[in-house]
């Protein structure tokens, strides 16, 4: 990870941590970098969701591709996927999303994305960064070489029509909840299963700025879980701000995570023999309940690193088809190079249509184990981490557990923490299996 940049962009606070002179620096140094590369006019897609700070951002970066001599193609409101794909089919250089995902209203971010779709690789991010703190100069555009704005919000529509392309069932009569979270699938997600057939119902699609993930989408799913109750849906399906994340609701009201969707859509994968090299890539706050599933049946899994980029470059390099992350973040390598939400709620569709069962029965065969986890303020991640005797205590735990349990033990990214987590057969073991670690960690006198 760079200065500004971290796994999934350049996030803060707007107009504080991330603000409107950012945002033209690295409008300024694409608009040059790609079209100095090629030696022709660059062009840039744009899209953003639903925060009142989007706007300045989107026409902050517009301002410096154009002064830069890009031509930037504005989707206007829309999801995270959608500007990958369309990245990626209609051949621009780069796109760049502005969006917080599921952060409050007034965080902002900037994700910069390669000409396949995919998260921009490491060294240009560095350049981008250079640029920022003022240690590359680059010219501007003049006459006829600066850029402009174009209205592509026909992109836009070109996504769903993708979208909707892509089921192989009809809806008709299935009763389906959506929490569009006030954010980027507010114009979208209903239109498509509306197209569909199905009977759709749609919560928090109204956005003013201000409110988007702000008790609602996929952070808040409980208010879907009542929503679905009272309405006796057949489904439910929440999103969060710029939709690359998807969690479902069951008919009974029941929350189905990510880990939850990784199985029902594998299995239906194998059954089908489309999950290649038989394996479901996860990220090591997986759940043992769905390792202790995919045993089950027969599916392989690997483990990374938490966060969608770790899962994608696994996918990538051994040509998985199926990942994801608990949170919600399923990516499907074979349609798309990113998390995608709304086409997450397709694939579930297409199961349940398939089999003909209803959500609850799909994911009974997960069981998720109980967890607790702890965190610790430490004067130092590494020396805490690394302690031997905090390690012989880890192994101990593990080794207690054998096949019933884990113990995952890790560094904070952002914060002088050291998470200290327990998946067990019940809550008591696994506090007493954290309390242990923990105890030790104070033993040894590394509490911040």
């Amino acid at each position: 990870m760079g200065k500004y940049f971290g796994t999934d962009g350049f996030r803060g606070e707007a107009n504080k941590t991330l603000n409107f002179e950012h945002a033209i620096k690295i409008g300024r140094f694409l608009g040059w970098y790609y079209g100095a590369r090629q030696g022709k006019k660059a062009t840039v897609v744009i899209g953003k969701d639903t925060r009142r700070s989007s706007y300045m951002f989107e026409y902050a970066l517009c301002t410096g591709l154009m002064a830069s001599g890009a031509d930037a193609y504005i989707m206007h409101v829309t999801t995270t996927p959608s500007v990958a794909y369309i990245t990626r089919v209609d051949d621009f250089d780069c796109g760049i999303m502005i969006s917080a995902s599921h952060n409050p209203f007034y965080d902002n971010g900037i994700k910069l994305l390669n000409g396949n779709g995919e998260k921009m690789d490491e060294e240009t991010i560095l350049k981008v960064e250079d640029y920022i703190d003022d240690r590359l100069e680059i010219p501007v555009a003049t006459g006829a070489d600066i850029g402009r704005t174009v209205d592509y919000v026909a992109g836009r529509n070109r996504y769903i029509g993708h979208l909707i392309s892509m089921s192989r069932y009809s809806f008709k009569n299935v009763r389906v909840g959506l929490d569009v979270s006030n954010g980027a699938a507010w114009q979208i997600a209903k239109g498509i299963f509306d197209a569909l057939g199905a009977k759709t119902y749609v919560i928090n699609d109204d956005p003013d700025g201000t409110n988007i993930n702000m008790d609602c989408g996929s952070t808040h799913i409980e208010h879907l879980q009542q929503f679905v109750r009272e309405k006796k849906l057949d489904v439910g399906f929440a999103y969060d701000g710029d939709a690359d994340r998807c969690l479902a609701v069951d008919e009974k009201g029941n929350v189905i995570t990510g880990d939850h969707i990784l199985y029902i859509y594998g299995l239906y994968m194998k059954e089908r023999g489309k999950l290649l090299n038989n394996t479901v890539v996860t990220t090591v706050m997986s759940n043992f309940g769905l390792y202790k599933a995919l045993d089950k049946v027969g599916i392989g899994y690997e483990k990374t690193k938490v966060g969608d980029k770790y899962v994608y470059e696994n996918m990538i390099q051994n040509g998985h088809r199926l990942g994801g992350e608990q949170s919600g973040h399923i990516i499907f390598s074979k349609y798309e190079t990113t998390g995608d939400g709304i086409l997450t709620s397709l694939k579930l569709m297409e199961v349940m249509l398939a089999k003909r069962k209803p959500m609850s029965e799909l994911a009974a065969p997960v069981a998720f184990y109980p967890q607790v986890l702890k965190n610790v303020r430490v004067k130092s991640k590494p020396d805490a981490q690394n302690d031997p005797d905090v390690q012989a205590a880890v192994k101990k735990v593990a080794d207690a557990l054998g096949d019933d349990g884990r113990i995952l033990v890790r560094e904070s990214g952002t914060e002088p923490v050291i998470r200290v987590m327990v998946e067990a057969t019940s809550d008591e073991i696994c506090e007493k299996y954290v309390d242990e670690v923990v105890w030790q960690i104070e033993k040894k006198g590394h509490l911040a």
